[in-house]
């Protein structure tokens, strides 16, 4: 590999790494810098979420208290989880490079999008939140939702937890229950993608290595940073990249410069 992109991918992981501790969004930093690389969009997409893994297993972990009263309220939405991220990441892995292609930036577009009106969605969910701490019974249309978000984070994966944590509050669920619950089934979900795509052999191991040292450090310089980094220009700035990255790819997909311009 190229000397450049080395430093592209350990640069592109430390930036995803710090922004995940800060303000979310990393995977707009580290999907495209795999993709410049040369890898094929779907290789770039799954070994983007082993990347992405680590870090999942450790939010389950950290939210495992206020998850433990639930019991066995939370076999279905596991299984939801399960089977949601298998059939996105076999969904992925059905579909091909050339129709992944042609999706990234509708993808990207729906990912920004989704970051960009968290905070005002998260208003709302909290206006229409009513304060009790009962536990709202599943319904054949919340699972069915919680399905389709699991298929679209087995799938992609960008802004998934966004999609997640307005399930849960939309369903009744408080905000601290509904962000554990979110966190395990994310957990969920990029396990089982992560299976699929080891076992399909579409994960870069080079390329893994290399962003894995990039969001490690990212991630420990955005933890200690936390407290010091106004969060609304981290916001902003992952707006803009991810604008900037949905242009650029709906240009390189739709309307490619003529050879030779």
């Amino acid at each position: 590999m190229p000397l450049f992109d080395m430093l592209l991918l350990i640069a592109a992981g430390f930036a995803a790494g710090g922004m995940n501790a800060l303000a979310g969004g990393g995977t707009f930093f580290s999907f495209p810098a795999l993709l410049a690389t040369g890898l094929p969009p779907v290789t770039a997409n799954a070994t983007n979420a082993v990347a992405l893994w680590p870090a999942s297993l450790a939010g389950a972990w950290a939210a495992r208290s206020a998850l433990r009263p639930l019991g066995r309220y939370l076999i279905p939405l596991l299984l939801a989880g399960l089977i949601g991220g298998l059939l996105g990441g076999l969904l992925l892995l059905a579909s091909g490079d050339d129709v992944f292609s042609l999706l990234i930036p509708w993808l990207l577009l729906l990912a920004t999008a989704l970051f960009a009106a968290s905070p005002w969605l998260s208003r709302w969910l909290a206006a229409r939140r009513k304060d009790t701490n009962a536990v709202p019974p599943h319904a054949p249309t919340s699972l069915a939702a919680h399905a389709l978000v699991s298929i679209y984070g087995g799938y992609f994966g960008a802004g998934m937890g966004i999609l997640q944590l307005a399930a849960f509050s939309i369903e009744g669920h408080q905000l601290v229950r509904a962000n554990a619950l979110k966190n395990l089934i994310s957990a969920v979900i990029y396990s089982v993608a992560t299976a699929t795509f080891v076992i399909a052999g579409r994960v870069s191991g080079y390329e893994l290595a290399i962003l894995l040292v990039g969001t490690t450090f990212g991630g420990y310089a955005g933890g200690a940073l936390s407290k010091k980094l106004p969060a609304t220009w981290l916001r902003l700035f992952v707006i803009l990249v991810g604008s900037s990255m949905t242009l650029y790819y709906f240009q390189a997909m739709y309307w490619p410069s003529p050879a030779g311009l």
